[in-house]
């Protein structure tokens, strides 16, 4: 029974490697070594690439302007390219309506469905213009509407990876791979993504970073094997409620304590 047990726990228990605010602008020094790293333990992370970044702050960064075949290399690796938002610019506050209630500033939530579409649509265009596939989105700031999900919907994207819970889940004809915490995490059980910004690391942070996926480099899944763990059975909808509401509360705690 507890060979069982351990199987069981061994099956579901994944980190899937999430790396926000890839642009032309970025801290190219530490994302080369990312990739050397990833390379040599043959992990296939998720990037977030804005296609058309006018971010200030990340504009201050060094520009790389053979960006995109930078990328067509990473996803002929079978890296997973994934669109994050269209212009990293928040030009909304979502009054912590959005659809995970992080609240502040967002590029999406509290548009309306065409302006939205219409941010989908741009972003998807330059995609495609550099041949490079998408099919799964993630909003800069993790905020969202019902207006995004349908936006994405409409263009046939129904993957995000964010969210809370312990299992990929799906819900309004949405994939969803849960995003926790804002640093790596190992968790016992369970499916989860990182969310790591290169853009904001010391060396001291990268070590850290190297040092983690020695210690955890036979839990490392690919995105195909994250989507793969889906599990809306009763149990896990009660595992993602109560992972949800525990989230939401000590966020809430430390919001009103700052």
């Amino acid at each position: 029974m507890f060979k069982r047990i351990k199987e069981y726990i061994s099956e579901n228990k994944g980190i899937l490697i999430r790396l926000d605010d890839i642009a032309e602008n970025m801290n190219w020094d530490l994302m080369e070594k990312s990739e050397v790293l990833f390379d040599k333990y043959k992990i296939k992370p998720v990037l977030g690439v804005i296609p058309n970044n006018k971010d200030s702050e990340l504009l201050s960064y060094p520009k790389k302007n053979n960006f995109w075949d930078i990328v067509r290399g990473w996803q002929n690796k079978g890296w997973k390219i994934s669109m994050h938002g269209l212009n990293h610019v928040y030009d909304k506050d979502t009054k912590r309506n959005d659809y995970f209630g992080y609240g502040g500033r967002s590029e999406f939530c509290g548009h309306t469905l065409d302006t939205q579409i219409d941010r989908i649509k741009e972003g998807l265009n330059i995609f495609k213009k550099e041949r490079i596939v998408i099919e799964t989105f993630f909003a800069p700031n993790h905020t969202y509407d019902k207006n995004t999900f349908n936006a994405l919907k409409k263009f046939g994207i129904n993957e995000v990876i964010d969210g809370y819970g312990l299992m990929p889940y799906k819900e309004m004809e949405i994939k969803f791979i849960p995003q926790l915490f804002y640093k790596v995490y190992a968790l016992p059980f369970g499916i989860q993504a990182t969310q790591i910004h290169l853009n904001y690391w010391e060396d001291k942070d990268f070590q850290d970073f190297e040092n983690f996926i020695r210690k955890n480099q036979n839990n490392f899944i690919c995105y195909e094997d994250a989507l793969k763990k889906i599990n809306n059975g009763i149990h896990y909808r009660f595992l993602n409620g109560l992972t949800k509401t525990i989230l939401k509360s000590k966020r809430a705690i430390l919001n009103f304590k700052s």
